[in-house]
């Protein structure tokens, strides 16, 4: 049974992590996704060499891409480059606002040349505004954005261990091309989309701004709750760290009967509600705290499951390695076979080997130069 996108050409002029991560989930859909890097290379590429000699980040953002490297300063490397754009369906891109125009290819001229073109932008704050010409990198946007001030502990401002603000706008870049997709099938017309990483980041910050429009800006409280308790991580008799999320008081009344084995603490008014709790979160956490460190990680964990309470351990990478819940799949790389985890959405029926090879630098030039620039050649002798 053919992907959802197959058919469906995607020319992506990319690197680092936002624009990869879209064009990756696209290729994933069955799109074929043809990677324009400049000669030498995304520099994504030389991230690390921890994936079995690879970049990590490379290796996990371009699977089943092929890779063409141009020059485009050059006028022939240019032909090469608009003989793929006649012919795509969408041309994600993420340069410098106002880059891809001096390369001589202009958004709005590409927009009356191929009306059936989805074309998407990437970028740091956007097309316009005042920021539109700053560099931007997924640390910058964290600070800028205010995600890094509610992030880490009391005592500093901390990023956030992924990169969350190249993923959130590559998602965002992802879903809003799906829709202009759909939306080319019913009216015939492509699109002209701007996705920035700043954007992105604002809407995931919508609860935090919220928060402090209406008085109470959040605080910094590492792995703990600011609106919720008990809603954080304490230590079992053998050191482990647990970390449990009370979101009602009907759960706050189960914890404190069967697992913290207190009846009178479960019908005390003082504790009865969530905002009762957090006016006394000093009491409320000291409480679970004394219960959890009296027993060892086992039989807390099996209280917890047997009453139905949300909880986690606090793990490591090496935890997650081994975590029984991981799904892993295998992909190609130009130095092996490399494994990791498995993108989230799972399909009915879905075939175990999917995911395409990670491409070497230019792998695919010449059979993509011989492809395109030689039916545009014949096109040409035909007229």
């Amino acid at each position: 049974m053919p992907l959802p996108l197959s058919g469906l050409l995607v020319v992506s002029l990319e690197q680092a992590v936002a624009a990869p991560m879209c064009s990756c989930r696209l290729a994933d859909a069955g799109a074929r996704v043809i990677k324009v890097e400049r000669p030498e290379g995304d520099f994504a590429r030389g991230y690390d060499e921890l994936a079995g000699g690879e970049s990590a980040y490379f290796v996990w953002l371009n699977r089943g891409k092929e890779s063409l490297t141009l020059d485009l300063a050059r006028a022939d490397d240019k032909a090469v480059l608009a003989a793929l754009l006649a012919k795509a369906d969408v041309f994600v891109q993420n340069l410098k606002p106002g880059a891809i125009a001096k390369l001589g290819f202009p958004l709005e001229e590409l927009r009356r040349a191929h009306p059936r073109l989805v074309i998407c932008s990437i970028s740091g704050y956007g097309e316009d505004g005042p920021y539109a010409a700053r560099k931007a990198y997924d640390m910058l946007i964290q600070a800028e954005s205010g995600l890094a001030s509610v992030t880490g502990g009391p005592e500093a401002p901390a990023r956030v261990g992924v990169s969350v603000c190249d993923i959130a706008a590559g998602m965002n870049a992802y879903e809003a091309i799906l829709e202009a997709l759909i939306a080319r099938g019913r009216t015939g017309d492509g699109a002209a989309i701007s996705i920035s990483m700043f954007d992105a980041m604002a809407d995931w910050m919508a609860v935090p701004l919220l928060q402090y429009d209406g008085g109470a800006p959040p605080k910094r409280m590492g792995l703990a709750h600011t609106s919720i308790a008990p809603y954080g991580v304490f230590k079992t008799r053998d050191g482990a760290d647990i970390l449990i999320s009370i979101q009602s008081d009907r759960e706050w009344r189960v914890l404190a009967e069967k697992v913290l084995g207190d009846k009178a603490l479960a019908a005390d008014p003082a504790f009865a509600t969530t905002v009762a709790r957090v006016a006394r979160r000093a009491e409320t956490d000291g409480r679970v705290a004394a219960v959890f460190g009296s027993m060892d990680e086992g039989a807390l964990t099996a209280k917890l499951l047997a009453a139905d309470i949300a909880f986690a351990r606090v793990n490591t990478t090496a935890d997650l390695a081994a975590h029984p819940q991981l799904r892993r799949i295998e992909v190609g790389t130009p130095s092996g076979v490399v494994s990791y985890p498995a993108p989230a959405a799972r399909r009915t029926g879905e075939a175990a080997h999917r995911y395409g090879a990670v491409p070497a630098l230019g792998a695919h030039s010449a059979a993509i130069r011989a492809e395109f620039m030689g039916s545009m050649q014949q096109s040409r002798t035909r007229d």
